[in-house]
């Protein structure tokens, strides 16, 4: 991927770049929606991701190039939110306006290329990946450094005040602190970072089903204005505040769409402190009911599944080899995720395959992922 970023930044550019950033996607193990309440959650960095190549300019010119589209694009010194094809720029652009926010300097002119090996729409964050990327390309040509925690945070502004996603800082927290054969803790409250050991023969499997529906910003919206609408109604700031005790003693005060809401998030934070003490003592196969029970409770009690996806599920577990499955990301289309053994392999996957082609006339795309190290500087070397 570096040669294939620096060829497109050469092809575009006519020269080449000076500053080659990486930063990787993500899967999000357990802790569905619960970043943005509070809550605690699990991820895993993975091998694949966003590669920014870059070059300051004297002019003060902003040229963004990416490997989708074959026009190169030019915007001046002002931030200014863009649409259609270019809206992609709105990523590195945010960037640029948190870090003006957390007081750092900005680089004038600069030509811009990415470049990804992420697959579009499977909730692997390809988001976070270029905004940590762009972030640690923009500190280089300005000669500044920052902890790896406030790169998480300018990266989690961007998408939050620029780009208008109300995310929490799931996605770039595990893009940031991710490592092999790790996975990467967050209490989103603080927030607090730790990484938790991956056992031996852990595999993960992505199915995605290149579904989205229509209206999923809008959703996502929506589900967040009911978790802030429960923990007012429970008397919160957070429903991480609160306790499964405290919901059920005051479950009758809520509607019955909002109490559904906060059942999922209370029961969700439990489970992730459930799957940190299996994955301490290496049991995967109760890690994996973990799983399944997560995807469950966001069938029926957060309602960001979709039938592809409860299908898929339904499908992998009653497969050999398979210790659990549910959506990771957002949901309301996307990709399910499998914990396997390494008894599962290609022929397995080709059964999930056949069985939701028969069921949906589609294919899901498949993906053997590992776990990946977290965003990081190539060129110039990091310091």
């Amino acid at each position: 991927m570096q040669n294939k970023v620096t060829q497109l930044f050469q092809e575009a550019h006519g020269r080449e770049p000076s500053i080659i950033s990486r930063a990787p996607g993500r899967i999000e193990f357990i802790g569905n929606h619960t970043d943005y309440n509070g809550g605690t959650v699990l991820g895993a960095a993975v091998d694949s991701g966003v590669w920014v190549a870059a070059a300051p300019r004297e002019d003060g010119r902003r040229r963004w190039r990416s490997a989708i589209g074959d026009a190169v694009i030019e915007t001046g010194g002002e931030l200014t939110k863009l649409e259609g094809d270019s809206s992609w720029i709105n990523y590195p652009q945010g960037v640029l306006a948190a870090m003006q926010s957390h007081g750092l300097a900005l680089p004038g002119g600069f030509d811009f290329a990415v470049e990804s090996d992420l697959p579009v729409g499977a909730g692997l964050s390809s988001s976070a990946a270029i905004e940590l990327a762009s972030g640690l390309a923009f500190l280089a040509m300005t000669g500044q450094e920052v902890d790896r925690e406030t790169l998480v945070k300018i990266g989690r502004k961007a998408e939050n005040d620029f780009v208008g996603v109300p995310c929490g800082i799931l996605d770039q927290g595990v893009s940031g602190f991710g490592k092999r054969h790790r996975l990467v803790f967050i209490d989103c409250k603080g927030p607090k970072f730790d990484r938790v050991p991956m056992p031996e023969g852990a595999h993960f499997w992505i199915f995605n089903t290149h579904t989205k529906h229509a209206l999923v910003d809008g959703l996502y919206s929506a589900r967040h204005s009911e978790c802030m609408a429960a923990a007012a109604d429970l008397g919160v700031k957070q429903l991480a505040d609160a306790t499964l005790e405290l919901f059920a003693s005051e479950v009758h005060q809520l509607s019955p769409t909002v109490a559904k809401r906060a059942r999922h998030i209370l029961e969700e934070i439990d489970r992730v402190g459930k799957s940190i003490a299996a994955l301490e003592r290496a049991d995967l196969k109760t890690v994996g009911e973990l799983l399944t029970a997560s995807h469950r409770s966001s069938q029926h009690a957060f309602e960001n599944s979709t039938p592809e996806l409860d299908s898929l599920v339904d499908t992998l577990t009653r497969l050999p080899g398979v210790y659990g499955a549910r959506l990771t990301g957002g949901g309301f289309g996307g990709a399910v995720m499998a914990l396997t053994d390494g008894s599962f392999g290609e022929a397995d996957a080709d059964v999930v395959v056949e069985t939701y082609q028969a069921e949906w006339g589609a294919e899901p795309q498949v993906l053997h992922m590992q776990t990946g190290e977290g965003a990081e500087l190539i060129k110039p070397d990091a310091p």
